[in-house]
């Protein structure tokens, strides 16, 4: 079966304005945002051009801080000639009024804008810039003044409730169109957080993604989506009026291009190099997209391939492994069970209803 590469997460500069202790790439800190490398626009544009007789609808814009990029407008205008969709994620502090509109311009983006915190102090502790707080609010608000209202995302470090609390009304009193709450995954500078045991277990994140179902999201009025696996959420909170869709990158038409130019599963091949495939301007996109072993095994065999519990999942058609980028960075294996539901299985809090019936999952 061919494939078409519905979507390019570019991953346009390796580095970033902040120091965030969570991060799953962690690019390089540059304290002068602007004046660094970035992916060449001349070629990048030439990438757009070999994927759209690929089938290619949409592209991400990231990094690192993508703003970092010293053309990020040139990036903009080549997605927008192509009348391609376009989606940015931020940390926000670098989103002046001038590149807001630029954003807003000629059909708008989807942004996302990191916010961890409603505290500054708590913020600027996880993202490791004195005066970051300040400076992504600032951003918040120049996006909504454009005329864009972004997704708020808050990655979950503490235990307290009302940290989630806190954030999701102040992103919803900034403007913001929705507020979701992301896990710290287990790669680059997240790994350590999970090792030092500095986040909150399996078992907490189980509970508070509940109460974020029952009792946070009702209570406003955009919608509020804890980011865990789907087997944990409700299926009207997933299909169901302001439910937050099925979870799935949508992993079998998505390929990464990283800021050296090199093609790769997603963000994850700055770190693991065996999930590099080539690169722009010398090997030819199609061969790569259509030909690759990595690739085409996941198109052919997620998710069948699944081991463990994700194999006895019902929702694994829906789900496609949680993140197989990070189930290889963690093990080695693309087909391993996500860290998340393998723990929560062990743990006795894997839903019973949503496991095929008589299966005897082995992690």
């Amino acid at each position: 079966m061919d494939y078409p590469l519905n979507q390019l997460y570019a991953y346009v500069t390796d580095t970033c304005n902040l120091r965030c202790r969570h991060c799953w790439i962690a690019p390089r800190y540059t304290a002068a945002p602007g004046g660094e490398d970035g992916i060449d626009a001349d070629l990048f544009a030439s990438v757009l051009d070999e994927a759209l007789p690929l089938g290619l609808t949409a592209v991400k814009l990231t990094g690192g801080e993508p703003l970092c990029h010293p053309r990020f407008d040139r990036l903009l205008e080549a997605v927008r000639e192509r009348e391609l969709g376009l989606s940015v994620e931020t940390n926000g502090t670098l989103v002046t009024a001038d590149a807001a509109r630029l954003m807003a311009s000629r059909g708008g983006a989807f942004v996302s804008v990191s916010l961890d915190s409603a505290d500054p102090a708590v913020h600027e502790a996880i993202r490791g810039v004195e005066g970051c707080f300040a400076a992504a609010v600032r951003g918040i608000e120049n996006l909504v003044a454009a005329g864009l209202r972004p997704q708020v995302i808050m990655t979950v470090m503490g235990r307290d409730r009302r940290d989630l609390e806190g954030l999701a009304f102040l992103a919803r009193d900034l403007g913001a169109s929705s507020v979701k709450f992301n896990i710290v995954q287990p790669t680059a500078r997240g790994r350590g957080i999970h090792e030092r045991g500095d986040m909150p277990t399996v078992p907490e994140l189980v509970a508070l993604g509940r109460w974020v179902d029952r009792e946070l999201a009702p209570s406003l009025d955009i919608p509020v989506i804890f980011h865990h696996p789907p087997a944990f959420l409700s299926l009207s909170r997933m299909f169901g009026p302001g439910g937050d869709g099925c979870h799935n990158c949508g992993i079998k038409g998505i390929l990464g291009i990283l800021a050296d130019g090199s093609y790769a599963l997603c963000g994850i091949g700055v770190t693991v190099p065996e999930l590099v495939f080539g690169r722009a301007g010398r090997d030819p996109l199609a061969e790569v997209w259509r030909h690759n072993e990595v690739l085409r095994g996941i198109r052919e065999n997620l998710p069948r391939g699944l081991k463990g519990v994700c194999a006895s999942c019902l929702l694994k058609g829906v789900c496609l492994g949680g993140c197989i980028a990070v189930n290889y960075g963690t093990t080695k294996d693309l087909w391993a069970p996500f860290w998340y539901c393998r723990q929560a299985f062990e743990a006795g809090l894997f839903p019973e209803g949503r496991l095929l019936p008589g299966s005897f999952p082995t992690n």
